[in-house]
């Protein structure tokens, strides 16, 4: 069904909220880099980037990507925090990074 080596952007996958956000920020033309692209896109596929499957379909730009995707997932699963932050001192900083990388109005 597919050649080795075809990328992960070939494979065909169910999608997930995942693909979902990775579709809107790329229509949306977030300015962010492809790194952050593929953590949003890949982060879930636990088979790939925790229990080295699929390794044959990657690309070598796959490959470069998967150390990111790596420390993404630090900070995934399991990592909340159960003390609530002060959402009021955070919403400036956040604000920010809005503005800067997703401006204006989004199409969902």
């Amino acid at each position: 069904m597919y050649q080795p080596h075809c990328g992960l952007e070939n494979v065909l996958m169910s999608w997930g909220h995942d693909e979902y956000l990775y579709q809107m920020m790329k229509f949306n033309k977030f300015s962010l880099p492809s790194e952050a692209f593929y953590m949003v896109r890949f982060h879930s596929f636990y088979p790939w980037h925790t229990g080295g499957d699929y390794r044959q379909l990657c690309s070598q730009q796959d490959l470069d990507m998967l150390p990111w995707v790596q420390e993404f997932n630090k900070f995934d699963l399991y990592t909340k925090c159960p003390d609530l932050p002060e959402v009021k001192s955070l919403r400036p900083y956040y604000q920010g990074l809005i503005d800067k990388y997703c401006p204006g109005i989004l199409s969902w």
